[in-house]
């Protein structure tokens, strides 16, 4: 197994790269169940989901941390060592916000008023949307290394990257949405349980920012 890996280094960063954002995308995707579960107070689902999410997060470190330890110095590709870590970086924070949020909220055993439930789950969903962008761009790497990060394939993902900033400008309409919600009835909630929603709501919104980064870092990849 040892060997397999260090030959897949060898030949190339850029599966280990998408294998990271696969996983990454899958803890983020997640959120969807665990915030179901959440708002119908099914602790129990909440919990499995939790531990899901945190389990995909630390094989998304596991994979990092390969990926920094073998990633050859001096590789002749037609990107820089030191770009592909910071893309990397980047990925990462989509998958531990994922965990932030979902331990979070778990904690707290949070319960949102009832008017929120539908527009927060829209909200989970368009920055889950986000993600998916990102990954989908990221899955696009090897053919953008096949052409010399040019040609058609490099407009390809320009183009996946202006669709992922407006899903991110619709994940600020959708969080503005919820929080103006909370921010209505706050005089009818306490104060502590208020405070832990605004920072869960802005987690959520975080993560779509996130994502939007992972492509704004490769589109500047790309641009070099």
């Amino acid at each position: 197994m040892a060997n397999s890996i260090l030959d897949l280094f060898a030949s190339s960063p850029i599966a280990p790269m998408q294998d990271h954002m696969a996983k990454v995308h899958e803890s983020a995707s997640l959120l969807n169940e665990f915030f179901t579960a959440l708002l119908k107070q099914d602790w129990q689902a909440a919990e499995v989901t939790r531990e899901a999410i945190r389990k995909l997060e630390n094989e998304a470190d596991e994979l990092k941390h390969q990926l920094r330890t073998h990633l050859p110095k001096g590789l002749f590709l037609p990107v820089a060592r030191t770009d592909l870590l910071a893309l990397l970086s980047k990925q990462d924070k989509i998958a531990n916000i994922a965990r932030d949020i979902s331990g979070l909220a778990f904690a707290r055993k949070m319960q949102f008023p009832e008017n929120v439930h539908k527009p927060l789950l829209d909200l989970v969903d368009r920055c889950i949307a986000a993600s998916k962008q990102a990954f989908k761009a990221i899955s696009e790497l090897d053919e953008l290394l096949a052409t010399g990060f040019g040609g058609r394939e490099a407009t390809l993902v320009s183009e996946m990257i202006e669709k992922l900033d407006q899903i991110e400008n619709d994940t600020d309409d959708l969080q503005r949405a919820v929080l103006n919600l909370i921010f209505e009835q706050e005089d009818d909630l306490p104060p502590v349980k208020v405070m832990f929603m605004y920072k869960v709501v802005q987690k959520i919104g975080d993560l779509a920012d996130c994502a939007q980064q992972v492509g704004s870092r490769l589109e500047m990849t790309i641009a070099r």
